[in-house]
């Protein structure tokens, strides 16, 4: 039992150094106000049977405050009346501009080569990407996320949450998960270490993206348009971070346990794809993680029980300070009460889902 004793201390003290290490963003001051820039941007939505998504959410892109923008929305083989929709749309404002994918057999229901349409579509050289299910916290959000545009920063990265129901635990459970990952890519990037973003909301140059010569090194991988994308391309000198309250994105949550689990299914079989320092990076936060939970239940029944509670107690105020003040920047302070259970679910879930992708491969992305 004394060689449990210490190896829980010496995994809880690598697990408390990355929470230590999240500080630095977490505690940083909520963003100043960048210089506005008239930048001509290319707003770019991939739907997929989205139809009554683009009805609800559309107009929210279509009424940002912002002189010189596009919004290039992709028809990637929809079966709904998802085409019909974004025609009437562009009948009322020829700021709309359509790219009707067909079903093609050798890049049948990629979304990536969907995407690469819609990019060469764009007019504008500025890009910035976001959900048919999403819907902007303000009109000023594609103004706050392209004036982080520099002369060196040719990506954006931005927080895209989910709306919030109130009286739904899984709700609480999904939105946690999305702010817990959110807190290790701003972190990792504050770090000087970028490793991914998210397709509801993020921003890079199409010049950036031909460089890259696309998503051809991942073409053939089912998700990961944007992680492995940033995965890739994304360094400390041209990645820019964009937290401020104005610039969020907020989407459609899955609404049953199975569909959030398929969906993170996808989501973690893109990971395995990362370069190899970003793998053993997170590989080892998460085995820190799942191994601090099982040495401490063991510890329980022991007499070191004692050691095992002083050692989670500062680790749930070191974790508290954490996802309070990351809570604050991203308008998820709801959850704080709640982050000691949501995070023993998400390890389980996680777990769960690494053993599941061992047997069997995620499907496409819809």
């Amino acid at each position: 039992m004394l060689t449990i004793l210490i190896a829980f201390v010496v995994i809880g003290l690598i697990n408390l150094c990355y929470y230590l290490g999240f500080f630095r963003f977490a505690l940083a001051k909520n963003e100043s106000q960048p210089a506005y820039k008239e930048l001509p941007v290319s707003v770019i939505i991939c739907a997929k049977n989205e139809a009554e998504n683009l009805r609800n959410f559309l107009p929210a892109i279509l009424s940002q405050d912002h002189p010189d923008f596009e919004v290039v929305v992709i028809n990637d083989a929809s079966v709904d009346e998802t085409l019909e929709v974004l025609e009437e749309f562009q009948q009322s404002d020829d700021r709309v501009k359509i790219v009707d994918v067909q079903n093609n057999e050798a890049f049948w229901a990629n979304k990536k080569y969907a995407i690469t349409l819609g990019i060469k579509k764009a007019k504008k050289p500025y890009l910035l990407f976001t959900d048919a299910d999403c819907r902007p916290e303000t009109s000023e959000w594609l103004k706050e996320m392209s004036a982080h545009f520099e002369d060196q920063k040719s990506i954006v990265i931005g927080y895209g949450g989910y709306f919030i129901e109130s009286r739904s635990l899984l709700n609480k459970l999904i939105r946690f998960e999305t702010l817990f990952t959110a807190i290790q890519y701003f972190s990792y990037a504050s770090w000087g270490k970028p490793y991914m973003g998210v397709g509801r909301n993020l921003a890079y140059t199409s010049e950036e993206f031909f460089a890259q010569n696309g998503f051809a090194t991942h073409l053939h991988i089912k998700s990961g348009d944007d992680d492995l994308f940033v995965n890739g391309a994304a360094t400390k000198t041209n990645t820019a971070l964009c937290f401020s309250p104005v610039g969020i994105t907020r989407s459609v949550p899955k609404s049953t346990l199975k569909a959030w689990f398929t969906q993170k299914r996808r989501h973690v079989s893109a990971a395995s794809h990362y370069k190899k320092e970003h793998r053993l990076m997170l590989g080892l936060f998460y085995t820190s993680q799942l191994l601090f939970w099982i040495f401490f239940f063991i510890l329980l029944k022991s007499p070191f029980w004692q050691v095992a509670l002083f050692l989670l107690a500062v680790r749930w105020i070191v974790q508290g300070v954490v996802f309070y003040n990351s809570g604050k920047k991203f308008g998820e302070t709801d959850l704080f009460w709640l982050f000691p259970f949501l995070e023993l679910f998400l390890v389980s879930a996680q777990l769960a889902i690494f053993i599941s992708n061992i047997f069997s491969k995620p499907t496409n992305w819809k």
